[in-house]
């Protein structure tokens, strides 16, 4: 309790296993405080009376190795109604359930997995991601297609997708603070449109812009305008006949003749789904001429939760050998040629581009990694490291697991550098890094240079920065600009000074 000496606080819920995170939130109805344990891939809510807090909390269902869950609370301010429970209990892409409350007396959880009802089923094509409860209605908010979207469940059981006329964008909830409201705040973005904000209404589903964020004029420059780019969907075909989506932004006009410079970003970790949001320091690279393109590799998200599953653990290759597919995959459709095409990615994704350019260097013109995650096998055996335990999960354990050890070890990007012509390559790191240490590209940038030929193989490191980089407006903008900068003569050494 504030005010009172800390030897006086009571325990609420200790959580001993170094794999779980504790998180504490109120449900949007606000009648019950959240106290949410979850690590990669299980979960476990405790609810608490917000009119009761010195009472204990309950569990609403027990954890369960491999099962997730979130709760939400859709009722009246006595308790009443129903917990709305987003679960992937047999439901891979996740369903939503409900059970009604109050629970019955004496019950030592809140919920019984028979007990569920309910309210959307699971879907081969469409990963529910999260819930918004109002007193009315509900939004899911879902991924399909690799594009996100969200849907509206009124309460007479009628249902509504919001619909949006840009091939690739992604939407997601806004900031709704009123649980009583019939308006839905939503934020959208796209390639091409700057961050905007809609009210849509929950009984037509009718949207009204509110904000959109502005693109300042450049002196002697017409405005921005987001008709004056192209925005486009490619498939690469993987090594395994899988189909790879990829998001391409480009001005129009742009050649389609393998002259265009062209920047690949790309991920793949954690579910982390690489959405095509907008970004104003990629119109200086559209403006040259650039094309911009995200491959959306297994291990993210982009398809559901099998995209991930199969780009993880021993499944990890299908990342790298996505991405040099994706960029195959470009050259062959002359959206540029392999020495114009700079692949860039951070941290995890930094460990894409040191196993993709180990796979293929030959497919990249240039490399950009930043903050990257090149001695991935030397940290995932160090349990000491902030992240290490939780990573198991994601990686694999190769301190106990041999055979862990062994796929680790094959593609791990530093452990396989090799006597091979690389691409110029890029490594920009933070000295106070504590997710990926600033030795790991140190030691990776050193072995290229002993062991690889080609290059320049060059390495920034900034000396008051973490992993996000530098802080502050003009300095992050100063670091992205040398970026920018080395990508721009990396890619355009011997084309026309029209896109330098």
């Amino acid at each position: 309790m504030l005010g009172t000496p800390a030897a006086d606080d009571v325990i609420v819920i200790e959580e001993p296993d170094e794999r779980f995170s504790v998180g504490v939130g109120l449900t949007r109805s606000e009648r019950y405080l959240s106290i949410s344990l979850h690590s990669t891939l299980t979960s476990e809510v405790w609810l608490l009376d917000a009119a009761k807090p010195a009472g204990s909390p309950r569990v609403v269902l027990p954890r369960r190795q491999g099962v997730e869950y979130s709760v939400e609370h859709q009722g009246g301010p006595d308790g009443s109604g129903r917990l709305l429970i987003l679960h992937n209990d047999g439901a891979l892409n996740f369903e939503l359930a409900s059970v009604p409350l109050p629970a019955p007396p004496g019950a030592t959880q809140l919920a019984e997995r028979a007990d569920f009802t309910t309210v959307t089923g699971h879907r081969e094509d469409t990963r529910l991601l999260d819930l918004e409860a109002f007193a009315s209605h509900l939004v899911l908010h879902y991924r399909r297609d690799g594009l996100t979207g969200l849907r509206i469940i009124r309460a007479d059981g009628s249902e509504q997708e919001i619909s949006f006329p840009e091939p690739l964008y992604e939407v997601s909830p806004g900031p709704n603070p009123e649980y009583d409201a019939r308006l839905f705040r939503l934020h959208y973005v796209s390639l091409a449109t700057p961050d905007s904000f809609f009210d849509a209404d929950s009984a037509t589903g009718e949207l009204t812009l509110l904000k959109r964020r502005p693109v300042l004029t450049l002196p002697g420059r017409p405005s921005y305008d987001p008709d004056d780019f192209e925005q486009h969907r490619e498939w690469a075909v993987a090594a395994d006949g899988t189909c790879v989506p990829i998001s391409l932004i480009c001005r129009k006009g742009t050649p389609r003749d393998g002259s265009s410079p062209l920047v690949l970003y790309g991920y793949g970790s954690y579910e982390a789904s690489i959405d095509p949001g907008f970004s104003i320091p990629r119109l200086s690279l559209l403006d040259r001429g650039f094309v911009y393109a995200i491959a959306h590799v297994r291990g993210g998200g982009e398809l559901g939760r099998h995209w991930y599953e199969d780009g993880k653990v021993f499944r990890k290759r299908n990342t790298f050998t996505d991405f040099v597919a994706c960029a195959g995959h470009l050259v062959a459709r002359g959206w540029t040629t392999a020495d114009r095409l700079v692949a860039r990615g951070g941290s995890a994704g930094g460990l894409l581009m040191g196993a993709a350019v180990n796979i293929a260097p030959q497919a990249f013109g240039g490399v950009v990694a930043e903050v990257p995650f090149v001695d991935s096998l030397t940290s995932i055996l160090d349990p000491s490291l902030p992240l290490t335990v939780r990573e198991w999960e994601e990686w694999g354990d190769p301190l106990h697991d041999q055979e862990v050890y062994a796929y680790m070890k094959a593609y791990s990007p530093y452990e396989n550098v090799s006597d091979q012509v690389y691409p110029p390559i890029l490594a920009v790191t933070s000295l106070n890094d504590t997710r990926v240490l600033y030795r790991e590209p140190a030691k990776w940038i050193a072995r290229l240079r002993a062991v690889g030929h080609g290059g320049p193989f060059l390495l920034k490191t900034e000396m008051i920065a973490g992993h996000a980089g530098r802080s502050g407006r003009y300095d992050a903008w100063h670091e992205e600009a040398l970026v920018l900068a080395w990508i721009v003569r990396t890619a355009c050494a011997e084309t026309s000074p029209a896109v330098k």
